[in-house]
């Protein structure tokens, strides 16, 4: 938690930045959780969850330290705030619950009880048979110098004031509700106060979904006919039927001419090609407006309408690029960036190249012009309905327009969610979800071996990670075919959707994975056909599909709040290296799930040790008496701390059950 350097032989912690609220400075705040690189970065949670809150809290001398957590919303000025806790070695906890989602901050005060300490050194003097005269006196003098208490601690200083001056006697000064009162109602003369730091509440959705990737130009029904937002809503009672809760568009905007790229992303089109909908922009309009062919922006909205009828949302692709024909280049030629010949610099990712795109200039001198514009490109959507935004390739843009981009929109649209699709160096695609970013794409696509997804499980699961990494685990995507599935087989698909699905509370598949896609360029990992430059008519309902597999995921999703969440999981060690066990228990900690999911596609028959699993009942926790299979409601008693299981992978890899007292 808290990182320490030297200076001179003396330790410093970096998490120890105090401001003295009265100028008094004596307490010391450090190794403080959570925060994220001491603060500069939000801690991310979901509202309604608890937060709990630790740190070191001391002081020289003997007084009596007492310390509250306070926080607010960050345009509020007012704050809240609780007691903490002492607990041991000058460590204190406390919680709070925030009600509504929004940016806060919190922040930890400490201060010198004075009553306490002078009726904790009045009780040792007392022991010691000392004079307390003027001891006594003293701690009567306190009584007089309380201000701010409510109502009924006031009550309570001015009684046992009274009781005191008339008997003489001290124990009216030693009573535990005057304690208490005297805490509420003294001046704070030497209150410190830590730095502030920030805290990111967002909706359940931003911890939890199932996520459905489609090319809105490839769901009607007619071969060579281009797909319409009426199309993609006819398709919406089949992907609600999965149970998917984001339904994900690629880009919908028009598509530049210049350069269109042709099918399999040949460098020139053919006539009819209807080139990368990536290639954002033409003459019909550019990022706030609709690709002509798939209708109007009224569809686009009965879409989003259809959507939420079914219990749905819509995240919509957000791709920070131009074709050469977008409309900002003739608008604003100064956003972009030209060659030493005065043609038009086009993206490039070495050997990749994209003609058919150019990238805006953030250095240009009217760059914050563009960040602007960009954001009203998403204000803009968000008019439209869309709560989600998918960000394309967010690690080629500067950091510092992100964290602007999102601050600026989260702040008056606190629910908006944005993803980021990352897959580059560990370290920048984690520094992306500091900044700002609520969910992240992640390697999982690419981990099949056992030991390596538990290393990576137990990377993304631990501190300090979990408090800022939200994990969204896809299986493929139009741009990856991995060549774990290019064999097609049943059973992997299976596996994979399972481990996504069960691993993570938020996974995707990109549509043609319920219908074992498989065909890859050869020697690659990508799609041959790609429908990122071509238009396909699928059979939805074609013999041999996965649907009624992903539907009783989503499904056990839905219904056991333990696979909501990603943190709280823990391996199972099984005696078998192409077997994975785990166990995942629910935040409030009522709902406990243990998986099984074969890595391999021959049969397997191994001890699953569960007996050390402990689930709370009504507030006790209880060692798990037995297990109930999710998917077809059998029970199963623990005995000798496990069960007994086999896994036919040809029938289903994956064995869900249910923790039972």
């Amino acid at each position: 938690m808290g990182r320490h350097f030297h200076i001179n032989g003396i330790t410093v912690n970096r998490t120890t930045q105090v401001e003295s609220v009265a100028g008094g400075g004596a307490f010391h705040i450090e190794d403080v959780y959570p925060i994220i690189d001491g603060g500069r970065f939000p801690v991310k949670r979901v509202v309604g969850e608890r937060i709990d809150v630790w740190a070191d809290i001391y002081r020289d001398g003997h007084e009596v330290v007492a310390a509250a957590l306070v926080w607010r919303p960050e345009r509020d000025r007012d704050w809240q705030r609780v007691p903490m806790t002492f607990h041991s070695n000058d460590r204190w906890g406390g919680s709070f619950v925030p009600d509504e989602i929004g940016r806060y901050v919190y922040a930890i005060e400490a201060w010198t009880d004075e009553f306490a300490t002078w009726r904790h050194g009045f009780e040792l003097k007392q022991k010691a048979g000392v004079d307390l005269t003027l001891d006594a006196i003293e701690g009567a003098g306190m009584l007089t110098k309380a201000q701010s208490g409510s109502k009924a601690a006031a009550a309570v200083i001015l009684r046992q004031c009274e009781d005191y001056l008339q008997t003489g006697e001290v124990a009216p000064l030693l009573i535990p509700e005057l304690k208490d009162a005297m805490a509420e109602s003294q001046v704070h003369s030497d209150l410190t106060r830590s730095q502030l730091f920030p805290l990111m509440v967002d909706r359940p959705r931003a911890r939890s979904g199932a996520w459905y990737e489609m090319v809105p130009r490839s769901q009607g029904q007619t071969p060579g006919q281009h797909g319409t937002f009426g199309d993609c809503i006819a398709r919406l009672p089949d992907v609600a039927a999965m149970g998917f809760d984001v339904v994900y568009f690629t880009p919908i905007h028009p598509i530049g001419r210049t350069n269109r790229k042709g099918r399999n992303n040949a460098v020139t089109a053919a006539e009819g090609d209807p080139g990368s909908p990536y290639a954002i922009g033409a003459a019909e309009g550019g990022h706030d407006a609709v690709h002509p062919e798939l209708g109007t922006l009224e569809d686009f909205r009965a879409f989003v309408s259809a959507c939420k009828h079914l219990d749905m949302e819509v995240a919509l692709d957000f791709a920070v690029q131009c074709s050469p024909d977008h409309p900002w280049l003739k608008q604003h030629p100064q956003w972009f960036k030209r060659r030493p010949d005065g043609s038009m610099r086009y993206a490039e990712n070495p050997p990749k190249k994209y003609e058919d795109i150019v990238n805006p200039d953030f250095a240009s001198e009217d760059a914050g012009a563009l960040w602007n514009a960009l954001r009203d490109v998403v204000l803009f959507w968000i008019d439209q309905g869309v709560r989600i935004f998918r960000v394309d390739n967010p690690h080629t843009k500067p950091f510092r327009f992100w964290e602007w981009l999102i601050h600026e929109v989260q702040l008056h649209h606190p629910g908006v969610i944005f993803l980021a699709e990352a897959f580059t160096r560990p370290k920048l695609m984690k520094g992306l979800a500091k900044l700002g970013f609520t969910q992240s794409y992640t390697y999982f696509t690419w981990r099949t071996q056992k030991w390596e997804l538990e290393q990576y499980l137990t990377e993304l699961t631990a501190y300090p990670e979990r408090d800022f990494y939200r994990p969204n685990f896809f299986v493929n995507t139009p741009d990856i075919l991995p060549y774990h599935l290019q064999s097609g087989e049943p059973w992997m698909f299976k596996s994979r959707v399972a481990l996504a699905s069960t691993l993570s509370s938020t996974y995707g598949v990109y549509n043609g994975f319920e219908l074992l896609e498989h065909e890859p360029i050869p020697g690659k990992e990508e799609y041959l056909d790609s429908e990122k430059y071509e238009i396909k008519v699928r059979d939805w309902d074609k013999a041999g599909n996965i649907k009624p597999y992903i539907r009783d995921l989503n499904r056990a999703r839905r219904d056991n709040p333990a696979l909501q969440q990603t943190s709280n999981l823990r391996f199972i060690p099984v005696d078998d290296g192409n077997v994975i066990g785990f166990v995942k228990e629910s935040v409030d900690g009522a709902n406990t799930v243990v998986a099984a999911i074969a890595l391999s596609r021959d049969p397997h028959e191994f001890w699953f040790p569960i007996g050390d699993i402990q689930i709370d009942v009504n507030g006790e926790r209880k060692h798990v008496a037995a297990v109930e299979d999710l998917i077809s409601g059998e029970r199963r008693p623990v005995q000798w701390g496990g069960i007994h299981l086999r896994i036919d992978p040809t029938r289903d890899p994956a064995l869900l059950f249910r923790c039972l007292a």
